[in-house]
């Protein structure tokens, strides 16, 4: 999986997250920060609140602040995902 930062402020964090076949971000969550994905590309499962829910390009997903949430790639393809955490961390 690799993460990369776009933009980085005290209100807001955009990143874009890769993620190879196979790969994963296993269930976390932020304190006091809302998390919004947006898929650029692919297809991935992404974890909320003990739901499964695919998404795919065009598709976006928000995790409220101190909800448990994660991201699986189970496709053959890449998947990005733009990232946005507000307020920033």
């Amino acid at each position: 999986m690799g993460k990369s930062t776009i933009f980085h402020s005290k209100h807001l964090l955009v990143g874009l997250n890769s993620f190879e076949s196979g790969q994963e971000h296993q269930l976390h969550a932020h304190s006091d920060m809302d998390k919004v994905y947006l898929v650029v590309n692919g297809i991935g499962q992404f974890l909320l609140e003990g739901r499964e829910i695919q998404l795919a390009a065009g598709e976006m997903l928000v995790a409220p602040a101190d909800v448990p949430h994660g991201v699986r790639n189970e496709g053959p393809d890449q998947l990005l995902v733009l990232v946005f955490l507000a307020p920033g961390p």
